[in-house]
């Protein structure tokens, strides 16, 4: 495996963002950006061995400067939401930015996959891996602690992309990093996933409200459409009249995972039957969001120009539960001082 870098353009203030291009002995490749940690570019094969990109972005860095949908980026410190912008750790109360109505969405309104990432290529046995640091200061964006932070991407011949994640803080804290590819296996990211196949290895799913904040109930799968423990339909109960369907306009849930632990095991799979791909999660996180681009509405111009339409593309994003801080049932996304956080997440690619 081999990474190249170019320049990608520059920032409003003038700093240099970088492309890295990791590609591997079958030919395919990745193309990372610096600037917020992004996976512009992910091109893999299809059963004919055409290779396509599979995942949603912008022609230039203009677009990720702007965007608000965090395509492809790296989030933190606290991946998805956290209801009414504040927590307690510690008898502390902590308030931070709120930056979706009154609650606060993936760090806030300058999170990390707003950063300009510290960039270098790195050896890793024979394989060449591209390493991000970024630092978040004690009080950014409410949070405690001073985070040092490591992402290392790593694209292996197999066609997977693992993600490893460090972070340590000199003060008791909380962080959930993740990474917010929206996926489209079809490799015309303008088309629908109704007809992407979903299996999801979660019994139970966190309950939301309104504003998709949970509510702090497991509520089996069993019997609702969100059951995904098997291969099932995306669009087959997407517009189902359920309360949780409707709350969200379509899937945005976290899953309770079957599985967890310091080894990735798989999470879910996607398979799009027209291109043969095959999407694998592995995670050694406690959950995953499956969205299904609920929010997507044409506004959002594309790669080439396209126009990114409701349900276009489909997230998996592992993590610690939403809004964990609030809920003693929930797994602890609480980083001790001088502890170290640790998080791997493999996406794998093949076809069937």
């Amino acid at each position: 495996m081999g990474i190249t870098k170019s320049l990608y353009g520059n920032t409003a203030d003038g700093r240099e963002v970088d492309v890295f291009t990791l590609t591997n002995s079958k030919g395919a490749e990745a193309k990372i950006i610096n600037y917020g940690g992004t996976l512009v570019s992910l091109k893999v094969p299809d059963r004919k061995g055409n290779m396509d990109d599979v995942v949603l972005g912008y022609d230039n860095l203009n677009g990720y400067l702007n965007g608000k949908k965090y395509f492809g980026a790296l989030i933190g410190r606290y991946g998805n939401r956290i209801g009414k912008g504040t927590f307690k750790l510690n008898g502390i109360e902590y308030h931070l930015s709120k930056n979706e109505g009154k609650n606060h969405l993936h760090g806030g309104f300058e999170g990390f996959s707003k950063k300009v990432w510290t960039a270098n290529i790195v050896k890793s046995g024979r394989n060449e891996c591209l390493k991000l640091s970024c630092f978040s200061k004690d009080g950014e964006e409410g949070y405690p602690g001073n985070l040092n932070v490591t992402v290392t991407y790593t694209f292996a011949d197999d066609n997977s992309l693992r993600i490893d994640y460090y972070a340590v803080s000199d003060k008791d804290t909380v962080v959930n990093l993740t990474n917010h590819s929206y996926f489209n296996l079809s490799g015309q990211p303008s088309g629908s996933i109704l007809n992407h196949q979903v299996m999801i290895n979660a019994d139970k799913f966190t309950t939301v409200d309104e504003e998709s904040i949970p509510t702090g109930e497991l509520r089996a799968v069993k019997g609702t459409p969100l059951d995904f423990r098997n291969l099932t339909v995306v669009g087959k109960d997407i517009d189902s009249d359920y309360e949780q369907i409707k709350f969200a306009g379509g899937f945005d849930h976290n899953f309770v995972l079957n599985v967890s632990g310091k080894t990735p095991k798989k999470a879910a799979e996607v398979y799009d039957s027209a291109s043969g791909r095959v999407l694998e999660v592995y995670t050694t996180e406690p959950g995953v969001q499956f969205y299904t681009g609920n929010y997507l509405n044409g506004k959002d111009i594309g790669k080439g120009g396209k126009a990114y339409e409701k349900r276009s593309a489909l997230c998996l994003e592992t993590q610690f539960y939403p809004d964990s801080p609030n809920h003693e049932n929930f797994p602890s996304p609480v980083l001790r001082a001088g502890q170290k956080y640790r998080q791997t997440t493999i996406y794998k690619f093949s076809v069937r």
